[in-house]
Formats: structure tokens, sequence, C-alpha cells
């Protein structure tokens, strides 16, 4: 018979040494023969060998219970941490959490110094969701750190919290594990962020924002409480806004800034992103990055001249870049010139710049752009093809292929095969909010006024902070005059939930101008579009302006806006409304 299939993992990692510590030296290798200290007695004797073997026979013949009692007896009798270690591993492995807890807690108590001992304690606790007894073994883990392995073993903790269902008493019991660090005035910015993550875990913003202003006030020359300011920028909070600009007026740190860009582009500001990557790029001319973020803010500013420098700027810089980080940043770049080459009409120049994309990731985006241009070239039947024919490997890829699909129709004004495509989606996935309020900007585009109003108030029912379905029913009714009343009242509701947006903005100028508000209207939508320079904000700013007499400067804001965008359907509306020529 064969013995050897009994060692299992670990146990022969552990009886090897014992083993080769009690064979005699004649059948040792020279160099353990000729070693002046004699080894250490194991304490592995014949039984506890036997011992060792029937526990790993028991857990591989799937009778993990009675392996783990013999693994834990055998660590008891020889003292062994590797022994109470694969008896931890044992209970695991078989999801046998009070069992590994057992064998970590007597670990510990033979070895009260054993780090590794404390920490399986630790993570099982917290994975038990036993937090409120997490406290000690956590503070021992802390009590040996020092301040140069503190911020790794700070992100350790928020990760090993990361999964627990009480986040409040885990922030609460980190706090006070923390005390010393917290109070250390070295270490209190970074102690103070961490536990303003864990705060805001628990949903309690205002007590993270809290953690980040006493972190900055320990030494405002420190980065982490100012990057935990940047994840809480809300108009709710304004204060961690307000921080964060203070740190840059005293701190110009390149990486902050471009940070606190990337915050304002996902808050919609994007004349304020464009400011601060300008700065960005003025103290750092060669950062790659803010170049590729520039290039494409301007694109969707429809800036293409300007759009494209900066792009080939980033094309130039990233090559002093490393291999994996330049990659995702290079398939955007050439995604973006590939769309300044099909707004170009140069369809050729645009599949020159996707043939260059060679990450996987980005194939189907490539795809989406090749299909765009089939069908502006009047190939549409191939350009829905193509999307159709993209591999569906995950929901997330089915749901991409659907949007481009749809997104190709309503380019073309293909509104009923889009209301089509939708509306089998919308057969499998009733509820879903983002394909309810599509269906209803079609719905609107078809003239069907009703079903829009309707998918938009069944929008607002699934998803009451579904701020552009408040703000598309209420533009809708401002636009056909009606209801003005319910229709600003809606618009400011979309205005609570996303205060800085610059279209939501424009509604409200609109709906005031038409309630008769003229100067209100004017004063919202010149800071809407200071805000964001767009072809349809100098559509209504341009009749605002033309109404109240000021013709010259009208027909200077719309002539921008047609440089903007010389197809926009509101600013081409309102100058044949108007009769306007420029």
């Amino acid at each position: 018979m064969k013995l050897i299939p009994w060692f299992g993992g670990l146990a022969l990692a552990v009886a090897a040494p014992m083993l080769l510590a009690q064979t005699p030296a004649a059948t040792r290798p020279a160099s353990a023969a000729s070693a002046t200290t004699p080894p250490a007695d194991s304490g592995l004797d014949g039984l506890m060998f036997y011992q060792l073997l029937l526990g790993e026979m028991n857990l591989q013949s799937g009778e993990p219970g009675a392996g783990y009692s013999l693994m834990l007896d055998a660590a008891r009798k020889a003292n062994s941490e590797q022994l109470y270690q694969r008896a931890v591993e044992i209970a695991l492995q078989s999801r046998s959490g009070d069992a590994a807890l057992q064998a970590a807690r007597a670990w510990k108590q033979a070895f009260p110094k054993s780090r590794p001992a404390n920490r399986f304690v630790l993570q099982i606790l917290v994975a038990l969701n036993r937090v409120p007894e997490s406290a000690e073994p956590l503070k021992a883990e802390l009590a040996g750190v020092t301040p140069d392995s503190l911020p790794p073993t700070l992100a350790a903790i928020i990760g090993t919290y990361a999964r627990v269902s009480d986040k409040k008493m885990a922030a609460a019991v980190v706090e006070q594990a923390l005390k010393e660090q917290l109070a250390n005035p070295t270490t209190a910015p970074i102690t103070w962020a961490t536990v303003g993550r864990l705060r805001l875990a628990a949903g309690d913003s205002p007590g993270a924002l809290e953690a980040a202003t006493r972190g900055r006030a320990a030494d405002r020359k420190a980065e982490a409480p100012v990057v935990l300011a940047l994840d809480l920028i809300d108009p709710k909070l304004p204060q961690a806004e307000a921080l964060v600009k203070e740190f840059l007026a005293a701190t110009p740190d390149p990486d902050i800034r471009l940070a606190y860009a990337r915050a304002l582009i996902d808050a919609q500001r994007f004349a304020e992103a464009t400011e601060q990557l300008q700065i960005g790029i003025d103290q750092q001319p060669n950062r790659p990055e803010s170049w590729l973020i520039m290039g494409v803010l301007q694109l969707q500013d429809n800036q293409s001249d300007a759009a494209e420098k900066s792009l080939k700027r980033y094309l130039t810089l990233s090559e002093s870049m490393m291999p994996e980080e330049r990659k995702r940043g290079l398939a955007q770049a050439y995604l973006s010139l590939a769309q300044i080459a099909e707004k170009r009409r140069d369809y050729a120049g645009a599949e020159a710049w996707l043939a260059k994309i060679e990450n996987p990731q980005d194939a189907s985006a490539a795809q989406f752009r090749r299909a765009s241009i089939l069908a502006k070239q009047g190939k549409m039947g191939e350009a829905r093809q193509l999307i159709r024919s993209l591999p569906t490997r995950t929901p997330v890829e089915a749901r991409q292929k659907l949007m481009a699909e749809v997104q190709l129709l309503r380019e073309h004004k293909l509104y009923k095969e889009a209301h089509v495509v939708l509306g089998k989606a919308l057969v499998a996935e009733p509820k879903d909010t983002e394909l309810l309020y599509d269906q209803a900007l079609i719905a609107e585009k078809m003239g069907a006024l009703d079903e829009m109003e309707k998918l938009l108030r069944r929008v607002i029912q699934l998803k009451p902070d579904a701020q552009h379905a408040y703000n598309a029913l209420g533009y809708s009714m401002a636009e056909r005059n009606v209801r003005l009343p319910e229709a600003r009242q809606l618009i400011q509701k979309a205005l609570e939930y996303a205060p800085g947006d610059p279209f939501i903005r424009d509604s409200l100028g609109w709906v005031e101008f038409r309630m008769g508000n003229k100067n209100e209207a004017l004063r919202i939508l010149e800071a809407a579009y200071k805000a964001r320079p767009d072809a349809e904000i100098a559509a209504h700013l341009g009749e605002v302006l033309w109404s109240a007499g000021q013709r010259d400067r009208a027909q200077a804001i719309w002539k921008e806006g047609m440089m903007l965008n010389a197809n926009s359907e509101t600013l081409l509306e309102v100058l044949k409304r108007l009769k306007v020529k420029l």
C-alpha cells in the first residue's frame, strides 16, 4: 500500500522538517551532518506522526470534522504553530467558522505573541460578524505597527471590515482601536482618513467629512484627508469641496488636482473641470493623463481641432508610460480620434485609428464606432448586423450592444425602429429605469406625448431620485407651454438631486421664460451657458435675448451655438421660427 497520498496539503510540508530533525546524521546531506548546532527535537514521535496522517486521511475522505479534531489535538500536544495553522485551515476549508475561531484562539493562547495567530482571530471574528469582539485582536495587531507600515495596515483594516453587516459598529470599533494613532500628530491625518472611509461605508457622509476635516487640521499638507474629501464632493456637503480647494490653493499637488478634475466631470461640471485640467497642464505640461482627459472633454464640447491636438499630444507623451498603464488610455485616445475623423467624413482615417486598438476589452467599442461609420455611409443594415454579431458573454455586454443599436437608430432619426428594439427589451425587463427613460425620449420624438409622460412618471415612481426623468418631463411641458407651474416644480426637483447640472438649469431658465419671467430666465441661462457652452443652451439664451431686444447679442450667441453644433435641432428650429439668417 502506498502511504504518500495520505499526506495532504500543508501536512507534508509540516511533517517533513520534523522528520528531518529526527533523521540520523549519517542519512542526511553532508552539510546537515557537519552542523555544529544539534537540531531541536520536534517532539514528533511515531504515535503523533500517525495522528497527523490519520487527520489528513479523514480530511481527504470527506470527514473534515474528524481531521480537524486530530490536527488540533496534535497541535496542542506538539505545541506547534504550524499545526495550529493547519487546524484553522481545515476548519475554514470545511466552512466551519466557529471551529476555525476555536483553533485560532487556542493558537493565540499557546503563542500570545504570534501575529499570524492574532490575525486569524481578527479576520475570523470579522467574517463571522462578531465585530465588537474584534476590538482586542485589532488593538493587538496595531500594537506592533511602525509608522512606515501603518498605511498598508490601515488599508488592510478597511478591506477586512468591508463586508460586515453592521458598518456603523465597525467604524466605531476601529476608531476606538486607533485611539493612539489618532492622538499622534504624525499618524493622525492618514488615520482620520481611514476612520472617514469606514464612516462613509456606513452611510455617514457628515461623519466622514468631520474625519477629513480633523485629519487636515492635524497636517495641512497631508493628502489622505483631501483624497477622502474628493469622494465626498456633493452639493449637500459644500465643505468637502472647500477643503479640496483650500488644499490646492496652498499645495499645487498635480495628482489631487487631476482627481478633482475627474470629480468635477462626474458632477457634469465640465467647464470647471477643463479649468482645473488647464492649470494642471500649465504646472506639469508633460503629464499624459491630463492631455487625454482634456482631449475627451474638448471633443464632447465639439472642439474637434483642439481635441485632436490634445489627444495627439497624449500619444506622444504616453510613450514614457508603463505598457499596462498606457494600454487603456491608448484605446480611449484612438476611439476619440476615430470619432473626430468620422465627424469630418474621413472614414478611412477613422478606420486607421480604430485598427490601432489592440486591447480586447475595447474591441466592442471599436466595433460600435465602425457601425456608426457604416450608418453614415448609408449602410444601416450592415451597421446593425455588425453590432448584433458581437459576442454576448455577460449581461453588461448585452446591455452595451442594445444601447449602441438604439443610439445608432436615434442618431439617424429612425425612431420607430428604436422604439421596437427598446420595446422588446422592456418585455424582459419591465422595471429597468434606463430603458424606460430611453423609450420615453423616443416616444417624444415620435410625437407620442401621452406615452412619453406615462413612461417618465413610471421612472420617477421606480427611482425617486431620477433627476433626468424630472427634468425631461418638466422641459417637455415648458416646450409645449402647458402646465408651467408643474413643469417648474419638476425641474426644481431635478435640481435638488443635481444642482450643478447646466442642462437642468437650462430647463429651469426656459420654463421661467415661458412663464414671462424674462430677467430671471436670462440670469439662469447666462450661468448655464457659461458653465457649459452648448448649442441647445445657446438656442434658449439667444431667444430670451432676442425677445428682450438684445438682437445683436442674440445673434452672436446663436453663431457660437452653430460653431458648437451646426446640426442642433433646437437651435435650427429657433432660427427658422424667428426667421433669422446668420
